[in-house]
């Protein structure tokens, strides 16, 4: 069974591009073009891993990574922020939200899904205390 990648990234060209390169490594993806669209996705897709921008219409990308953190059903997924801002503090702020790795745009096509790979292939799981790891049917 595939890997689950949401995208959540608002330029079209970036989202497309995303898309293909996921499903060019063998994930199975859904797209979401802002914040909230992204948060209604992850319960039904519950996806492994979600590429997210940082600036996102209606919730930002800091937003919904910390509804990711916050929900205990979820604790497992793996979440790696893309964004156009590369300064040490918006870093620090993308880890502090709960992101598991930030590429800075314009990023390597190469080195994105190598750190997807990584992220996915990586046994230790973000759990939240007392969590139970999610079992995929």
């Amino acid at each position: 069974m595939a890997k689950r990648v949401l995208i959540a990234e608002d330029e079209p060209s970036i989202l497309a591009s995303l898309e293909f390169l996921m499903r060019r490594a063998g994930y199975e993806t859904r797209n979401a073009a802002d914040g909230e669209e992204a948060l209604q996705l992850l319960p039904v897709f519950r996806p492994h891993l979600v590429l997210l921008d940082i600036m996102l219409p209606r919730r930002s990308g800091l937003d919904v990574c910390r509804e990711i953190r916050a929900d205990a059903s979820l604790s497992g997924t793996r979440v790696l922020m893309l964004t156009a801002k590369g300064g040490n503090r918006d870093h620090e702020r993308g880890l502090e939200a709960g992101a598991d790795d930030y590429v800075t745009k314009p990023f390597s096509t190469q080195d994105l899904v190598a750190r997807a790979q990584a992220l996915l292939a990586d046994p230790v799981l973000r759990l939240a205390p007392g969590a139970i790891p999610r079992q995929d049917p």
